[in-house]
C-alpha cells in the first residue's frame, strides 16, 4: 500500500455487540470508553467526517470502507442508507466499494436487498458445522448462534449478494481442518478466510483490559488459542485438498497470500506484508487508532475531530509502528528462507522466544513455517504453470498426471493441459 492511501475499519458500533462470543478481543475495548455505555453508537456528525475524510484521503479512484464492530448492522438501516447517501455527497466520481462483517443474527430480506442493491461484500463470520462453531459463538443467553447464521446465508444467497465466510480457527475446530473446509464449500462459500485465535490473559491486578499488548510480559495464553504448530497443520490439510480439486474455484485468503509470494505480486493481506501502519481501525467517536489489534491508549493516533484522516496516516506515529514491523524481526526471522513469504507475521503475535532465545519472536512461526514448507513443491509448480502463461487450474491436471496410479511423469507424452506439446516442454518445465 502506497503512503498516500491507507485502509480504515470503521467501528460505528464501537464495541458493542449482540452475541457474545467467548473469544472475542474487541468486546471488553468498552473499558477505554465507560463514559460511552450509553451512548454508543457514532453520530451523524462524525460519520459525514468520517466518509468526507476516508474518501479525501485515498490516491486512487477506488476507494473502499470497511464497516466492523462490535456488531455493525445493529446500528440499523437507516445508517447505512445515510452512509451511501454522503458517499455519493463526497464521492466525486470515485468508485465507492462497502465490505461489512457481521455476525448474521439480523440479516433480513431487507438487508440482504440494501445490500444487493448497493453491492456491499458481506462477510460472515462462522466457524464451521454448529458442534464447533456454537463452542464460542453464543448469544447472551449462552445459546449457540449457528442455526441463525446458516438462516442469514440462505437469504444472502436468495438475493444474490457477494459474500465471503471469515472462520476462526482455534483449540475448538484446529482438529478438524476437512470437515471445516468441507462444510463451508457446501454452504457455497468460495471465498474462504482463515483467521488464527491467538489471545494472551493479563496476569496483572492493574490492568484495564482482560487482554494485553504484545510487550507486556504479566500474561499468559488464553484456553482458547490455536497451538502455533497445530494452526500450519490446519492450512496443510486444506491444502492438500484444494490444490488437486479446488484451484480456480475457491479463494482461500492463506494460500492467495502464498501465491502472491511466489509469483513476486504484492502481498494480499498486511499480516505477511513487509510493513505496515496504514490499515487504521476507527472508533465510533472518531478515535483513530493504529489498527484494530492494536487499540489500546498507547496506539491512539489522534481524533478525526481535530486532525484529518489524511494527516494521521502521514504522521510520524503512523509511519513508524508500520517501520517496526520489519526493523524488528529477531535474528531467527531474517534468516529464515521463508521471510519473503511470512515477513515476521502480525506484530500482535510477536510475544514469544525465538529458537535461539530472542523475545519478540512470532508465536504462530512453527504453524508458518510447517505451512510454508509443506506447500512449497506445489507452490513451485503453479507459479511455473502461471509463468507459461496456462490458467492456474491447469496444476490439478499436472498433479493428477505426476501422481496417477503411482507412476512417474512421462515427460514425452501430450501434457494433459491440453496444449498439444510434451509435458517436458510443457507444465514439466
Amino acid at each position: 500500500m502506497t503512503l498516500n492511501g491507507c485502509h480504515v475499519m470503521a467501528k460505528p458500533s464501537s464495541s458493542v455487540c449482540n452475541i457474545d462470543c467467548h473469544y472475542c478481543f474487541y468486546l471488553e475495548k468498552e473499558a477505554l470508553y465507560p463514559e460511552r455505555k450509553q451512548n454508543w453508537r457514532m453520530s451523524e456528525e462524525t460519520l459525514e467526517r468520517y466518509i468526507r475524510q476516508h474518501i479525501e484521503a485515498q490516491d486512487s479512484q477506488q476507494v473502499l470502507f470497511a464497516w466492523q464492530g462490535g456488531e455493525p448492522t445493529i446500528m440499523g438501516l437507516p445508517f447505512f442508507r445515510n452512509v451511501v447517501a454522503l458517499c455519493e455527497k463526497y464521492g466525486q466520481g470515485r468508485q465507492i466499494q462497502h465490505a461489512l462483517q457481521t455476525n448474521g443474527m439480523l440479516i433480513n430480506d431487507e438487508w440482504a436487498r440494501f445490500f444487493s442493491e448497493h453491492h456491499f461484500l458481506i462477510g460472515l463470520s462462522i466457524d464451521g458445522p454448529q458442534a464447533l462453531h456454537d463452542t464460542y459463538r453464543v448469544n447472551r443467553a449462552g445459546a449457540g448462534t449457528h442455526h441463525k447464521v446458516m438462516a442469514a446465508l440462505a437469504t444472502l444467497k436468495a438475493h444474490h449478494v457477494a459474500f465471503n465466510t471469515l472462520t476462526v480457527v482455534g483449540k475448538h475446530n484446529a482438529a478438524h481442518a476437512l470437515e471445516v473446509y468441507e462444510f463451508l464449500l457446501a454452504a457455497g462459500s468460495r471465498h474462504i478466510q482463515f483467521i488464527p485465535l491467538v489471545e494472551r490473559l493479563s496476569t496483572s491486578n492493574d490492568s484495564v483490559l482482560n487482554l494485553v499488548l504484545p510487550g507486556e510480559s504479566a500474561a499468559t495464553l488464553a484456553p482458547w488459542t490455536v497451538p502455533s504448530w497445530q494452526y500450519g497443520e490446519f492450512l496443510n490439510q486444506i491444502f492438500d485438498v484444494w490444490i488437486r480439486r479446488d484451484v480456480g474455484r475457491v479463494s482461500v485468503q492463506m494460500f492467495d497470500v502464498a501465491l502472491a509470494a511466489w509469483t513476486n505480486q504484492p502481498p494480499v493481506l498486511c499480516v505477511h506484508s513487509e510493513t505496515c501502519g496504514h490499515a487504521f481501525a476507527l472508533e465510533s467517536n472518531g478515535d483513530l487508532y493504529n489498527c484494530d489489534h492494536f487499540v489500546y491508549p498507547e496506539h491512539l493516533l489522534g481524533n478525526i475531530h481535530q486532525q484529518t484522516i489524511h494527516t494521521l496516516n502521514h504522521s510520524e506515529q503512523a509511519i513508524a509502528f508500520g517501520e517496526a514491523k520489519r526493523e524488528t524481526l529477531t535474528a531467527d526471522c531474517l534468516k529464515c528462507e521463508y521471510r519473503p513469504v511470512c515477513h515476521g507475521g502480525c506484530p500482535k503475535h510477536r510475544f514469544a522466544v525465538s529458537p535461539s532465545g530472542h523475545p519478540g519472536h512470532n508465536y504462530l512461526c512453527a504453524g508458518y513455517k510447517h505451512f510454508f514448507k509443506h506447500i512449497t513443491p506445489e507452490m513451485n509448480l503453479l507459479a511455473d504453470v502461471l509463468a507459461a502463461g496456462y490458467p492456474a487450474e491447469t496444476v490439478m491436471s499436472v498433479l493428477q498426471q505426476k501422481n496417477q496410479v503411482g507412476l512417474p511423469v512421462q515427460r514425452n507424452a501430450p501434457c494433459l493441459c491440453g496444449s498439444g506439446k510434451k509435458f517436458k516442454k510443457c507444465c514439466g518445465v
